[in-house]
């Protein structure tokens, strides 16, 4: 069977390609196209529908994260496989090739997983609260080779205000070494520097050429390692990243309404979902609203559109159109405006937020915050406060690093809305010399499709 490189390069569209030869030469071997995606266009959501070929009202993962109704509690960035409803690839494969084998690089939901080999991002929660970079692998050998050989995860390199190509280069070695010591028949990877600087400075900006330069610089050597070992490379992405200057307060004018309900400890405010009437789980371009009282939605669907920044406010009904009607999904879900993206910000001052909000926590915050990426530009000693939360930190203190800003007005770029024009979309290579039969009609592969042109690749009907 010829193994396959499943190399997700966030962030990628056709424009910056220009930029990056090594991966241009997959194309060169072989063909590109368009590749649709799925809304929200947001990571968790999209490598679900590659992985299963179905969309996300069928297996679920309608975000980078949901209210948990059972719970009571929005979670963001939840790890296990089996939040993913449905046959994975490599569980397709394997009902007529028992002995198929597949390794995960950093694709998400990958604890829990079936794969052979997973490598994936996971601190070390000390005791005393302190956070220390690392990751899980399985089998966990794997773990102290990689360590061994790379070094310690770069944690905070791979998201954060220090993001860097650090993290990307990282990945793509660790998964050198996987393809080079275990020959597996697929091999996912999943590179994110794209999207630190394309959020950070927009996707036209000189950072984002300098960024899709150094991806490319950074995959070089395993896209050699893939053709030395006779692999198919499928290169894709998510979806791509477009200018935005504008951000949408959902939350706060649910709160202004008498909706959203806080409650307050130790002088901070906190979400109160399951006291509030309506209350939005923000993510990125897209923002699931949850009402608890049916009789509520009218007003809170009619609220929310008539925010400047929204798009559209899609009802079950309506959701349906986009295979995003899941009972996980929100009562409501908010598409932002092309220049817009939503905030999870529910405080009306911030001298109460709370203390997690200047953090980096991506586990903590009802939503996703782009803020994250940057030091706060208020704050004239941000660098002298980092520099002392490092210092206690190597020496076995606890820290905050408490430096993001409560405002994210310096993010230039977001995505999560169905693309506008396809040069600013997701793409798709592939080194195969034949192209499906789909594609050459269309110049287009669905994301639905992905899972069935990985099979195909291997020879597999």
């Amino acid at each position: 069977m010829k193994p396959v490189l499943l190399l997700d390069v966030v962030g990628l569209t056709p424009a910056l390609l220009a930029h990056m030869p090594n991966l241009r030469s997959v194309a060169d071997e072989g063909w590109q196209a368009e590749l649709g995606t799925v809304l929200p266009a947001v990571t968790c959501s999209a490598q679900s529908t590659f992985l299963t070929g179905t969309m996300p009202a069928e297996h679920g993962i309608v975000g980078n994260g949901w209210y948990f109704r059972e719970l009571g509690e929005v979670f963001l960035w939840r790890q296990h496989n089996r939040l993913v409803h449905g046959d994975k690839v490599w569980d397709t494969a394997r009902r007529d090739h028992p002995g198929y084998t597949a390794a995960n690089v950093c694709w998400w939901y990958a604890m829990g997983a079936s794969t052979d080999w997973t490598v994936t991002p996971r601190p070390i929660y000390h005791a005393d609260g302190r956070k220390s970079p690392d990751c899980y692998t399985r089998p966990p050998q794997l773990h102290d080779d990689l360590t061994a050989e790379l070094g310690p995860f770069p944690l905070f390199q791979y998201w954060g205000p220090t993001a860097s190509i650090a993290s990307s280069r990282w990945i793509a070695a660790a998964a050198g070494r996987v393809l080079r010591e275990h020959r597996p028949d697929l091999l996912l990877c999943y590179v994110p520097h794209l999207d630190y600087d394309l959020q950070r400075h927009g996707p036209r900006s000189p950072q984002a050429r300098t960024a899709a330069a150094e991806v490319d610089a950074a995959l070089a050597g395993l896209l050699a390692q893939a053709r030395d070992a006779s692999a198919t490379v499928v290169v894709l992405s998510e979806y791509g990243i477009t200018p935005v200057h504008r951000q949408v307060h959902v939350n706060r004018e649910l709160r202004r309404e008498g909706l959203l309900e806080v409650h307050t400890q130790a002088g901070m405010e906190y979400l109160d979902p399951w006291a509030s009437r309506a209350f939005a789980v923000a993510d990125h371009q897209t923002a699931h609203v949850y009402v608890r009282d049916p009789s509520d939605v009218p007003r809170v669907r009619d609220l929310v559109a008539g925010l400047p920044g929204v798009d559209e406010v899609l009802d079950r009904t309506r959701q349906a159109r986009y295979g995003l009607d899941h009972p996980r999904a929100g009562d409501l879900v908010a598409v932002a405006e092309p220049d817009s993206w939503f905030t999870y910000y529910y405080w009306l001052d911030q001298d109460r937020a709370p203390d997690f909000a200047r953090g980096v926590e991506i586990h903590r915050k009802p939503g996703y915050d782009p803020a994250e990426l940057f030091l706060d530009p208020d704050d004239r000693w941000v660098k002298a406060k980092a520099a002392l939360n490092l210092a206690k930190k190597k020496t076995g203190l606890r820290y905050a690093m408490n430096v993001v800003p409560l405002d994210g007005r310096a993010v230039q770029g977001s995505h999560g809305r169905l693309p506008d024009d396809p040069a600013d979309g997701p793409v798709l290579l592939c080194s195969a010399p034949r192209v499906p039969a789909a594609v050459e009609r269309t110049g287009r592969l669905a994301a639905t499709d992905v899972h069935d042109l990985v099979l195909q690749l291997h020879g597999i009907r």
